[in-house]
């Protein structure tokens, strides 16, 4: 009898400590990509939250990030528009649902990136350095956590996930480069 008692004790404790992580965190959707026609790889069967996507795990919501990153580069270059941090944070949090010049500033801030720099596509092994601190900032944003928070690795796995073809180029790409060192 005890012994069940400590097992539900524990089973409320884990529901508590979950509920006071961020919703995005929960999700395993640190951008918090809202339900579409898209049907995510990793994606949970059962999708519990109305809202926003549920992954099975933090890599393949990253996953999800990085692929959507790409369609914006890919619509970008359609449309003659530069891969800008400014352009990309306007699309993802259009000024009609948020403080989206706010969004841009901090981005900038945590990220280190250029307010008018061109980026190359989030695919290539060499924009990888800046697309993830743009997708760290991001995460920072939409969970409202620290930049020491984000889960870097899960991050790498995305890219590894969203891009197989290059995984082997990145890794190799990475023992290379000295300012990876510090992540």
């Amino acid at each position: 009898m005890e012994e069940e008692v400590s097992q539900c004790h524990r089973s409320q404790l884990f529901k508590m400590k979950n509920m006071k992580q961020p919703r995005g965190i929960r999700n395993n959707n640190p951008l918090n990509i809202r339900h579409s026609a898209d049907r995510w790889q990793g994606a949970r069967g059962e999708q519990k939250d109305k809202s926003f996507v549920q992954f099975k795990s933090m890599a393949y919501g990253y996953r999800a990030a990085w692929k959507t990153l790409q369609s914006y580069y890919n619509r970008f270059c359609h449309q003659s528009k530069p891969y800008t941090v400014r352009n990309i944070i306007t699309r993802w949090a259009p000024p009609k649902e948020n403080d989206t010049e706010a969004y841009i500033r901090t981005v900038l801030r945590l990220s280190g990136i250029g307010g008018k720099e061109n980026l190359l596509p989030p695919e290539n092994v060499d924009s990888y350095g800046r697309i993830s601190k743009l997708i760290a900032a991001m995460t920072c944003m939409e969970c409202g956590i620290t930049y020491s928070k984000v889960d870097e690795e899960a991050i790498y796995r995305g890219y590894q996930l969203a891009f197989p073809e290059n995984a082997q180029a990145l890794d190799e790409w990475m023992l290379g480069e000295d300012e990876y060192a510090d992540w």
